[in-house]
């Protein structure tokens, strides 16, 4: 019965190239149509080689990066070295290859910008999986984080087959909490001393949102409707 009801329910596999691209836009000052048009946002999966643009990128952005993220073992160096990318990349490929994991890079026009995660995809009766994400500073305030996230919700749930996806944000961090909120997250709760976070225990805001609560046309084409993003496009 459990076999059956996994078979049923189980998340489509991810196609090796997800080549979806919409246009960011940049801050406005007033009318959305005013906003400046931003940059091509892309999800691609990760690849072995971005070991050292993952680095630079994350050595780059500690003092951004470290007060909301998890408490890494030793110095964020070390554990963000070329050498740490051949261990994490090897550990998302098994958990992509288990199929409980989609591990994406952010990119645009070919150049590293971020990742976006989703994890501990369930299956069977639940269908639910979480969303993780982060951008490089370089292409911070043009819209990037909300491209990607919409891109990532629409693959979990039009391509992943998700009913479900959720997201953990710390109460302070509301870059974050605006980016999960245009992209059609709600506040179910809030979790004390969720995560440990920069060495230390600290509360999230648990948000989620559903395909019921999801246009049939995606958050990306509600996005472009809005204004919000320039019009998606396929790369082929």
């Amino acid at each position: 019965m459990l076999h059956r009801l996994r078979a049923a329910f189980a998340p489509a596999a991810v196609p090796e190239q997800h080549t979806r691209t919409v246009l960011s836009r940049g801050h406005s000052h007033g009318d959305l149509n005013d906003a400046p048009a931003g940059l091509p946002v892309a999800l691609r999966p990760v690849r072995a080689t971005d070991g050292e643009r993952w680095s630079a990128a994350r050595i780059e952005d500690q003092q951004l990066l470290q007060p909301f993220e998890p408490t890494v073992q030793g110095d964020w160096a070390t554990a963000h070295s070329p050498q740490a990318w051949r261990k994490t990349f090897h550990n998302l490929q098994i958990l992509s290859a288990d199929r409980v994991l989609v591990p994406m890079v952010i990119d645009i026009d070919g150049e590293f910008a971020g990742q976006l995660t989703i994890g501990n995809i369930q299956y069977g009766t639940v269908s639910s999986a979480w969303i993780g994400y982060w951008v490089h500073s370089r292409f911070q305030g043009q819209g990037v984080a909300t491209a990607a996230v919409a891109l990532g919700v629409d693959l979990g749930m039009q391509v992943v087959g998700l009913h479900r996806i959720e997201a953990t944000v710390m109460p302070e961090n509301v870059a974050s909490r605006k980016v999960l909120e245009k992209t059609g997250f709600r506040i179910e709760g809030h979790l004390q001393r969720n995560l440990h976070i920069n060495g230390e225990w600290r509360d999230h805001l648990l948000v989620a949102q559903t395909q019921e609560e999801t246009a049939p046309e995606g958050v990306v084409r509600t996005l472009v409707n809005r204004g919000i993003l320039g019009l998606a496009v396929n790369r082929n």
